[in-house]
């Protein structure tokens, strides 16, 4: 496969998505260099001068605002079951992209590679997790969430819940995401109805 003529930004670009491309479809164990520049039309030496091994390489592509997850932003719907909504969503919606499904491959293999798995949990998964416990805080003050219901445990429910539903299912509909919040994370965190 001949090489591509690109630099800078759009070279980068190109070796990040090839990265969660190749990520998605084998395994970190067989993720290589040599695969990735393949599929990136470039050379190896573009990867060796920008990152040391495959697991910087996972690390940068993962957080990455363009080709991977980024940093997480609250909806601001006005209401957490709103919000719970539009993150969910938006997290059903990704796992059906190169990024999220290789994030499938880091988390199923998480025994045979627990340090890479831990850097992944610290940079996509917890942030979202501290974003919901952040809206969780939010609705408290509103009303709408018991005070005591604003926990860690409870603000990892959901994006568990739609992990563990598109890896059974291979792909986690809006009517899944929508029992989700009404059958499962607004009961468990919304206050007791008045005189109860």
């Amino acid at each position: 496969m001949a090489e591509t003529r690109r630099r800078g930004d759009a070279l980068v670009r190109a070796i990040l998505e090839a990265a969660l491309a190749e990520l998605a479809e084998t395994s970190f164990e067989e993720l290589s260099f040599e695969k990735v520049a393949a599929r990136a039309r470039t050379g190896k030496a573009a990867l060796y001068r920008r990152w040391a091994t495959p697991e910087d390489l996972v690390l940068t592509a993962l957080t990455d605002p363009d080709a991977g997850f980024g940093e997480p932003r609250p909806p601001e719907t006005g209401t957490l079951r709103g919000d719970l909504l539009a993150l969910l969503g938006g997290l059903a919606r990704v796992l059906d992209e190169p990024h999220g499904r290789a994030l499938r491959p880091l988390i199923t293999q998480r025994a045979r590679h627990p340090e890479l798995f831990a850097r992944v949990r610290a940079l996509v998964l917890r942030p979202r997790q501290e974003l919901i416990l952040g809206l969780l805080t939010d609705a408290a003050e509103r009303g709408e969430a018991r005070p005591a219901a604003a926990t860690a445990r409870i603000a990892a429910v959901g994006p568990r819940l739609v992990l563990v539903e598109h890896m059974e299912a291979g792909t986690v509909t809006a009517a899944e995401v929508t029992a989700i919040v009404d059958e499962v994370l607004l009961p468990l965190v919304q206050p007791p109805a008045p005189g109860r």
